[in-house]
């Protein structure tokens, strides 16, 4: 966005023509013109510094009037860029395990949900042309945003999104299948389904193998990340509901063979994340796999702002007719 003028001429004119002009008729003076102090022989000469005041402000309003008009005069107006896509990117949805297991410390200190929803963001930067869509996965599973375009709602979205919203339990079957669900749906000519993941399923009615063969079944494809270690892992979150917060250590139960099962049933590619590093590695081997043909056209918008000044100015300029002819008229 930038901020320009039809007529420039006349906004840089206006620095130039406005200061010379109240130079040259300050120093004009009337020679018939005598400076004669009110006031009775001996006594308290007449002040009139209160009026002299309201004099001041009354050119310097009207000063700041004359300018506003000059920039109307000059067409003021904003320029805005605005990127179209024209042609459809990939859909992908990616499925966040939400569990408490989440939770564990151990991605150089930071916890793996954390590490996931940053990653994730950085991603659908990176590729404004695809729909993103989320799903997030506890004891059930639930669609937190369709995929779309739109990164701001995406942006919400995960900051507003807790471990152990949806339950203790982690639903990966639930997930995978509502994800299939709403890919099913898309018309769109690439379709992604990532599952981010430690890879312990214990709650749903549908089985995760049996989901992620939906994926395969449709031609999607199908990523499972699989993040985090085995063994005992620190932990530290505050339940969103009771709102008591757990720190200690556990037993987390991190199954990389199910997971590879879990990606053979889907026709897929495993990654395995057990640090923060091989994190990140995972979202770049994503981004170029999942290659996408970006066509765009930059449109450029005008907006005139003209009223935005000329109503200001002749305001000011009423205002200070008005209080030079009815009030100071009156006291003077």
């Amino acid at each position: 966005m930038s901020f320009t003028f039809d007529n420039p001429f006349i906004a840089v004119s206006s620095f130039i023509i406005i200061p010379l002009a109240v130079l040259v008729f300050s120093q004009m003076k009337n020679p018939f013109v005598a400076a004669i102090p009110l006031g009775a022989p001996g006594g308290v000469p007449f002040k009139t510094t209160q009026i002299n005041g309201i004099v001041r402000l009354l050119k310097f309003l009207e000063l700041a009037g004359i300018f506003l008009l000059f920039f109307s005069a000059a067409g003021p107006s904003i320029k805005t860029s605005e990127t179209v896509w024209l042609n459809r990117g990939a859909d992908i949805i990616f499925i966040m395990d939400i569990s408490p297991s989440m939770a564990a410390l151990d991605m150089d200190g930071k916890n793996r949900f954390s590490v996931g929803k940053t990653l994730l963001e950085e991603f659908a930067h990176k590729r404004p042309s695809d729909s993103i869509g989320l799903v997030a996965v506890g004891d059930d599973a639930a669609l937190l945003l369709p995929p779309s375009t739109d990164r701001e709602a995406l942006k919400i979205r995960l900051e507003q999104l807790q471990i152990g919203e949806l339950g203790d339990g982690t639903a990966l079957g639930m997930g995978l299948a509502v994800a299939a669900f709403h890919l099913e749906k898309s018309n769109a000519k690439r379709k992604v389904a990532v599952i981010i993941t430690d890879g312990e399923n214990n709650a749903g009615a549908i089985h995760p193998e049996t989901a992620a063969g939906f994926i395969r079944d449709m031609g999607a494809s199908f990523w499972v990340i699989a993040i985090g270690s085995a063994g005992e892992v620190p932990i530290d979150y505050t339940d969103p509901y009771t709102r008591i917060r757990r720190v200690g250590t556990f037993d987390s139960r991190y199954d990389a063979e199910s997971l590879r099962r879990l990606t053979v049933a889907g026709g897929g590619t495993y990654i395995s994340a057990p640090n923060i590093d091989a994190f990140a590695s995972a979202f770049s081997q994503l981004d170029l796999s999942e290659i996408t043909i970006q066509r765009s056209r930059i449109i450029n918008k005008q907006h005139s702002v003209f009223f935005q000044f000329i109503i200001p100015a002749v305001i000011l300029l009423a205002a200070v007719k008005f209080t030079r002819q009815n009030i100071l008229g009156a006291i003077l």
